[in-house]
């Protein structure tokens, strides 16, 4: 989930190529030496940088699901004092933007973290379970009568709702960024506002 403006480094071209490249063509499908050619060196040169396609994919899912906790954290952070609402409306925008900019990822992590060694695939879930708890606490402050177990249900759906992007069809076939930003945000909220509409008593 990039937000630098600067020009990549040769290992973030390197993963950025081999996530298109393993999303489209599975990691089987994939060689050292195709990955090689869309970055422009050849397959063994990949070698100074990744022991190989195993090292690839570990930093790809393990790096994205830390990107994307260590971002939700500066997000609460710097809307410290600011209304719930606000900073839940921050988390969604984060999550979108990894959404639409990293559509492979999405692709990557669903067919392929059975792959990981098993450290590795433990070091992702964990991550991903802080990010949920994060998540759940501000849904939480948001909706103080929506129960614990309502809430973290209520972002794990809003979750598979922004992750289905890769089913979107093809990036230029959507409609134009901020419109496709915009109604997956609203989508969201109105995800979590019925969660908490469920909870109300009757007439509140």
């Amino acid at each position: 989930m990039a937000t630098r403006t600067d020009a990549p480094t040769r290992r973030e071209q390197i993963l950025k190529e081999a996530a298109r490249l393993f999303a489209e063509r599975g990691f089987h499908g994939v060689g050292v030496d195709e990955i090689g050619a869309a970055v422009g060196i050849s397959g063994p040169g990949l070698y100074r940088h990744f022991p190989g396609k195993d090292a690839m994919l570990a930093e790809l899912l393990v790096g994205i699901s830390g990107q994307l906790l260590t971002g939700a954290r500066r997000r609460r952070a710097e809307a410290d004092g600011d209304p719930a609402e606000a900073v839940l409306d921050s988390l969604i925008e984060g999550h979108i933007d990894f959404a639409i900019d990293d559509r492979p990822l999405i692709t990557l992590h669903d067919r392929e973290l059975d792959r990981l060694r098993d450290s590795d695939r433990k070091l992702v879930r964990q991550l991903q379970r802080q990010y949920v708890e994060l998540w759940v606490e501000v849904l939480r402050a948001v909706y103080p009568d929506l129960a614990e177990p309502a809430a973290r249900s209520a972002v794990h759906s809003v979750f598979g709702l922004l992750n289905s992007t890769p089913h979107l069809g093809r990036p230029g076939a959507l409609p134009g960024r901020a419109t496709t930003a915009e109604l997956l945000h609203r989508m969201a909220r109105g995800a979590f506002e019925a969660a908490a509409a469920s909870g109300r008593p009757a007439g509140a």
